[in-house]
């Protein structure tokens, strides 16, 4: 494994942790700069395609999710550890469907609900671009929904 910092190649694990059935987590240590670092290593499976809207298939990619997910939990106050748990199970869901296509809708699906979960207006915010809210109203009418399903 290569240094982040200096590009030695040597670098020795100091800890191994199993995040859950799709990774795991390794702290290293460079050999040259004793500089640390951390890792993540994934289970190799059969290659997930997502189907888009327009009918194009994309190689699944686990860092758009990601990416969704920070954004509609920016400045709230759930840290990097939830989000990836959140990220392993909307993955692990996906990979026990058994299919190599999934379409993009029922993967925002999966985001939703497990947004509506932990935080509500990250809920909100993803939910304003999954849905493409067109005006208030639509924000009005989401927030309506998701008061009813609460109470």
């Amino acid at each position: 494994m290569e240094c982040p910092y200096c590009h030695h190649i040597e670098t020795k694990v100091t800890d191994s942790r199993d995040t859950g059935t799709l990774s795991i987590r390794r702290r290293r240590e460079c050999l040259k700069c004793c500089k640390r670092f951390t890792t993540y290593e994934y289970i190799e499976l059969t290659p997930i395609y997502v189907k888009k809207k327009d009918g194009r298939l994309e190689k699944f990619n686990r860092n758009k999710i990601k990416n969704g997910l920070i954004k509609a939990l920016e400045k709230r106050p759930i840290n990097h550890e939830k989000i990836d748990e959140i990220l392993n199970k909307i993955e692990e869901k996906i990979r026990r469907t058994g299919k190599e296509e999934i379409e993009s809708k029922t993967i925002g699906e999966y985001v939703m609900e497990a947004l509506k979960k932990i935080d509500q207006v990250a809920y909100i915010r993803f939910a304003s671009v999954y849905r493409s809210f067109a005006d208030v109203s639509s924000f009005e009418e989401e927030i309506k929904n998701l008061s009813k399903k609460m109470w």
